[in-house]
């Protein structure tokens, strides 16, 4: 939690500012009830008008300075921690941004979203409190007490009673209540875990006819992380209560023992009144503490988990800026390349070697779980390799800077993501200065004017959140668009082309011919029509090469490919 408070730091003067407001406003609630004494024991027992209005007078400006501390206080506490918080979100999104693929399945997509948004704001409350609090409360404690002793030492002896009660009343309601707020974060991420899962899978959920069990699923979710607030709640509701009995049973006390040192002549009656104030403030100070401490451990946790992500370090390190400049052609080399999934049993690729050339095809084929997806995914760094190397003109893409690197390449996912925004926007996601030619350039090449122009409202038609308005084909075709745009010298096709008819895919290759005649164009296929013409063809079995070639020399060479290409072609097509 200090770690986190750091970033206070740019509003120290905001801090100081707020913290002196709070001991103004201390200040002024501790002068009011000697105000009304006074009143009381000089102006209304001796029937002095003018004494009354004086000083009621000075009451009024002292409650209304209070006031104004408080609510400038009150202004720049939220200020500064809404900023915080905006901060804090900002470095945590940076910082997740920076992960490797691995490092986001070792947390979990749901813990981050709940890391970045729930995590946060409960410490950004708790920043809240402390600004308002840290200073108050305890001041009007301490002085409560000055104040109190003040006006009657042996009536104080009352404080000396209740002050252990109510203390123990914290204690226990807090040593209850605080484990259970930590175990609500972890629920509040297995909430979030399903009902991600069940919102994005909602087309597979409806297919299978799995609704009920979904629904059953959230609803234990759901009532797990209740039942456990229900019963931190119900503990913490008992406070209040507590706090408030102890208070009436100190009052009726003080009144009781008052009354007795006044008919004795050893007090006066404002000041009595100004006691049971004083008191009163006391014990709502404990309180307000106590709230500050109970709140406390819950966004320590919180922030534990905020700092688990911020202290991570990406495993994949930025290389030299200098060595990127290095990238001209986009020359891509596999050497002996070996990379295993974290806990995985064998590696998913196994030294692998190729050498894929600019104004060249290279098409990379094989069966489910061959490790196509994940040989591509290696050379914008997406994960980093066990072993070999991996080099673009030449330079060890581990030397290079991630950004730099992945500006030369162009991704096509083998899943294309559309972003919320119009179609001009998601093309333009490619390059952000693409002119509104490029765009429609783009657009031609990727065989998509067709359906853009069938839309009412063209470039500027809307993509609804996930690009559900668009069909899969029409959104491959968008994902190719958005990677022309931004001309690179590396193109990777990740099996992109699966949801395309064969007539659009045909055109839309040969369209794609032209425009990465100088460009290196790497292409994962499942198809054989697909790759037949590549100018190299390397065949994947089990993470390892199987054979590489064009279609003709694989075909008699190569067993693995002589059977994908037999079951997919008839005889007449394969020769």
């Amino acid at each position: 939690m200090l770690k986190l408070l750091r970033l206070l730091k740019p509003y120290t003067i905001s801090v100081a500012v707020v913290l002196v407001l709070m001991f103004w406003q201390s200040l002024s609630q501790l002068y009011l009830p000697t105000l009304m004494s006074d009143i009381v024991d000089n102006g209304i027992v001796h029937g002095d008008i003018n004494y009354i209005l004086r000083v009621g007078g000075l009451m009024l400006l002292v409650a209304a300075a209070g006031t104004a501390a408080a609510v400038v206080a009150g202004f720049l506490s939220a200020k500064i921690a809404a900023s915080f918080g905006q901060v804090l979100r900002s470095k945590v999104f940076a910082r997740v941004e920076s992960f490797s693929l691995n490092e986001f399945n070792q947390i979990g997509t749901a813990s981050l979203i709940t890391r970045t948004t729930n995590d946060i704001t409960q410490v950004q409350q708790v920043v809240l409190m402390m600004l308002r609090l840290a200073v108050r409360a305890p001041m009007l404690a301490i002085g409560g007490i000055i104040m109190a002793v003040a006006k009657d030492a042996k009536l104080s002896l009352v404080i000396v009673v209740v002050i252990p009660v109510l203390a123990v009343a914290i204690f226990i309601i807090a040593g209850k209540g605080v484990p259970l707020f930590k175990k609500m974060q972890a629920k509040l991420d297995q909430l979030n875990l399903v009902l991600r899962e069940g919102l994005t899978g909602i087309r597979v959920i409806r297919a299978f006819n799995r609704i009920d069990y979904e629904q059953k699923r959230f609803k234990d979710a759901n009532l797990d992380l209740t039942d456990t607030a229900v019963r931190v709640n119900a503990i913490m509701a008992a406070l209040m209560p507590i706090m408030m009995l102890i208070l009436n049973l100190t009052t009726v006390a003080i009144i009781w023992f008052g009354s007795i040192r006044i008919d004795y002549g050893h007090m006066q009656v404002g000041d009595l009144m100004a006691f049971i104030q004083y008191v009163m403030q006391i014990m709502f100070s404990l309180i307000m503490l106590s709230m500050l401490l109970m709140n406390i451990p819950r966004a320590s946790a919180s922030a534990a988990r905020i700092n688990e992500l911020l202290d991570m370090v990406p495993e994949i390190k930025d290389g030299e800026p200098v060595k990127s400049a290095a990238v001209k052609s986009g020359l891509v080399e596999f050497r002996n390349v070996t990379y295993s999934y974290p806990g995985a049993a064998k590696p998913a690729i196994s030294n692998i070697s190729f050498t894929a050339k600019p104004g060249e095809t290279t098409a990379i084929i094989g069966g489910t779980g061959s490790g196509k997806s994940t040989l591509v995914n290696l050379i914008p760094r997406f994960y980093d390799i066990d072993s070999g190397s991996i080099l673009v003109d030449g330079v060890d893409i581990r030397e290079m800077a991630q950004a730099d690197l992945r500006s030369q390449i162009g991704l096509v996912p083998q899943k294309a993501v559309l972003f919320s925004g119009t179609i001009a926007d998601n093309i333009r996601y490619g390059k952000e200065d693409a002119t509104n030619e490029e765009i429609k350039h783009a657009a031609e090449v990727a065989q998509a004017t067709e359906f853009i122009f069938g839309m009412k409202d063209g470039f500027n038609t809307v993509i609804a959140q996930g690009g559900t308005n668009v069909s899969g084909g029409q959104k491959q075709r968008l994902a190719v668009a958005r990677t022309l745009v931004r001309k690179p010298k590396i193109f990777i096709f990740d099996d992109c082309f699966s949801a395309l008819d064969f007539k659009t895919e045909a055109k839309l290759r040969t369209a794609l011919k032209k425009e990465t005649v100088n460009a290196t164009v790497l292409m994962v296929a499942q198809r054989v029509n697909s790759i037949m013409h590549a100018d190299q063809i390397i065949v994947l079995d089990e993470g390892q090469i199987a054979g590489i070639g064009r279609h003709k020399e694989l075909l008699r060479s190569c067993r693995v490919y002589r059977e994908i290409v037999t079951s997919q072609l008839a005889e007449e097509e394969s020769a």
